[in-house]
């Protein structure tokens, strides 16, 4: 067989480079295991660390109690409430024992299953690692889940602080409402200490003085097991409640103010202290409850409901502008006389109507009201007067008096984002385009001024405005600053108030004027029992957007130097002034009297 024999004998297998070869793989493996592990242990054992920490600690903020908001008197409006919710944790239960657990905490907490099963499919809360089942428990509710809670796995109930507004709708313009932040917001208040299940002020007081009421968040930190179950606390930091925040407002008049409006199709009333320019009551119809805001769940259909009526029930008509028809004619007559071409002493013939630019502006009475003075005018009314007077003086004079009592500029309300400056049409506003044509197309005409004299068509201001105003007829001559909480402020302080350039002989003939409109004029219906001696001024408007007229009363109390200051108004509410606006302010200042009464009785 010497066939099977080669050069020396030997016989060859071919495995003479394989102990080589299997040597360089497990030195490969060997290598890149070691390389492994140091990357994992050393390289990255910070991170994992941070991962172990995370799932055996868990982190349990706790929310701050937000502070309330309180009347003058120490009244509650606003305050916070504890709620309770069942949540169900997705990476404890999975789609296998869901059905098991859903059925037991139905039966358990008499919930329906399938608003358990939506609930689930709704997806993961705010804090992103769990979904709220049910909100609102009931005590009883809470004792049975703690009862079972470790048989519940996945499963369990917390606390939710919510802001609650005892009085439900009233003030809630004023006082406004707090919502969750959005995931954008949290990018910038993630900084200042904000969470992601935060809630901040939205619009009114709520949204003003948010540092001032939301305090500091606080929370425990929990050592769990694999499944969930808490083994001990490694440490607990208490939250920090917010402060409470007393503001200007009246509890006894905001009540009688939204009472005086609840027949009417909308509107506001503003009461005012003149001297101060502290808001006591700030009223506005169609209205809201806040607390809608507060439900940890809601639809698309309820906000839809609340956000997208025709009637648009968030808007508050407070600071929203509008036609003023005869009010404004205080501020006509400060123009005239102001402007040195009418002084106090002016007397007028009144007549049926006036012609301007071919149209004949009529007075209210359809006749006139023979030669008077500007007491007289105040007290009938008369348009005929406040043309020529207005006419006369021209449209800047007109323009002066009015931005000097407040007109055509946000007055400095800490709700203020919320406020329309208005409008005070006059030759330049025309000249400029009026805020839609081209420059040059659209001037000024007779038409315009007539129009502007007894406030309407080219005139719109607020409720609050209008108070602002006459406030200055009330003080002597100050324009304040309205506000709803005076902590901390000077009242007297300059950035507060400032002395309108007025002639005493003009404060004098205008205030004669406001008295004799309610002692013995259009504004007689506010005189009664309870009522102390007043001024005031009528007011019925056109619509300029062409619904139905507006109806106005301002007032003040006592005559000469006021103490408050009461604007009504009703939106779209034909009949007049004296028929439907001044009945709602007589209303506030009977209770206002009486009130101010029972607080100097009892030294307060």
């Amino acid at each position: 067989m010497a066939g099977f024999a080669q050069g020396d004998g030997q016989r060859h297998t071919g495995l003479r480079q394989q102990p080589l070869v299997l040597l360089g793989l497990v030195l490969m493996m060997s290598t890149a295991m070691v390389s492994r592990l140091v990357w994992l242990q050393v390289l990255e054992a910070p991170r994992y660390r941070q991962l172990a920490d995370e799932n055996r600690i868990r982190l349990v903020p706790r929310s701050p109690t937000r502070g309330r908001l309180l009347d003058r008197k120490g009244r509650v409006l606003a305050s916070s409430k504890l709620t309770y919710s069942l949540y169900v944790e997705p990476r404890l239960v999975d789609d296998a024992s869901w059905p098991d657990l859903r059925d037991r905490l139905a039966r358990l907490l008499n919930l329906d299953a399938d608003v358990l099963d939506q609930r689930r499919g709704g997806g993961l809360a705010r804090d992103g690692y769990r979904i709220n089942l049910a909100t609102d428990l009931k005590p009883e509710q809470v004792l049975r889940f703690r009862e079972q809670a470790r048989g519940l796995k996945g499963a369990q109930v917390d606390v939710d602080i919510l802001r609650a507004y005892p009085h439900g709708t009233l003030a809630a313009h004023a006082l406004g409402y707090t919502q969750p932040i959005t995931e954008d917001e949290y990018k910038s208040l993630g900084k200042k200490g904000y969470k992601i299940r935060d809630r901040i002020g939205r619009i009114g007081v709520e949204a003003a003085y948010e540092s001032h009421l939301r305090g500091a968040w606080g929370g425990q930190m929990l050592e769990v097991n694999a499944m969930g179950e808490v083994q001990r606390r490694l440490g607990d930091r208490p939250s920090v409640a917010g402060k409470d925040l007393t503001l200007t407002l009246d509890l006894d008049l905001q009540k009688v103010a939204e009472q005086a409006l609840a027949d009417k199709p909308g509107g506001a009333i503003v009461a005012m202290d003149p001297k101060t320019g502290a808001i006591l009551a700030l009223a506005s119809k169609p209205t809201f409850d806040p607390n809608f805001f507060s439900k940890l769940v809601t639809t698309q259909k309820e906000y839809d409901a609340l956000f997208s009526n025709p009637k648009k029930p968030l808007l508050s008509r407070a600071m929203n502008p509008y036609d003023p028809g005869s009010t404004w004619k205080a501020v006509t007559a400060m123009a005239a006389m102001e402007s040195g071409k009418f002084p106090p002493d002016t007397k007028l013939p009144t007549m049926a109507c006036i012609t301007y630019g071919g149209h004949c502006f009529p007075d209210h009475n359809g006749a006139g009201f023979g030669t008077i003075g500007y007491a007289d005018a105040l007290r009938f009314s008369s348009n005929t007067f406040f043309y020529q007077v207005g006419v006369g003086a021209g449209s800047r004079a007109l323009q002066k008096a009015a931005t000097a009592l407040g007109f055509g500029q946000k007055s400095g309300i800490e709700i203020g984002w919320e406020e329309s400056v208005g409008l005070v049409g006059d030759e330049d506003w025309a000249a400029a385009g009026r805020g839609w044509a081209e420059p040059g197309t659209t001037p000024w005409i007779p038409e315009d001024m007539a129009s502007a004299s007894i406030g309407q068509s080219v005139v719109q201001i607020t409720p609050l405005q209008l108070a602002r105003a006459y406030s200055v007829f009330a003080n002597g001559g100050w324009l304040v600053t309205p506000h709803l909480a005076d902590q901390g402020l000077d009242w007297t302080d300059a950035s507060r108030r400032t002395k309108v350039d007025l002639k005493p002989s003009t404060l004098a003939k205008i205030r004669e004027g406001l008295r004799k409109v309610v002692s013995d004029g259009t504004g007689f219906g506010l005189n009664g029992p309870g009522i102390p001696p007043a001024g005031g001024k009528t007011g019925t408007a056109e619509d300029s957007t062409g619904g139905p007229d507006h109806a106005w009363f301002a007032t003040y109390a006592p005559y000469p130097e006021g103490e408050i200051v009461i604007v009504a108004f009703a939106q779209n509410t034909p009949g007049g002034g004296s028929v439907h606006a001044l009945p709602m302010a007589k209303k506030v200042m009977e209770v206002w009297n009486r009130t101010r009464g029972q607080s100097e009785a009892s030294g307060v």
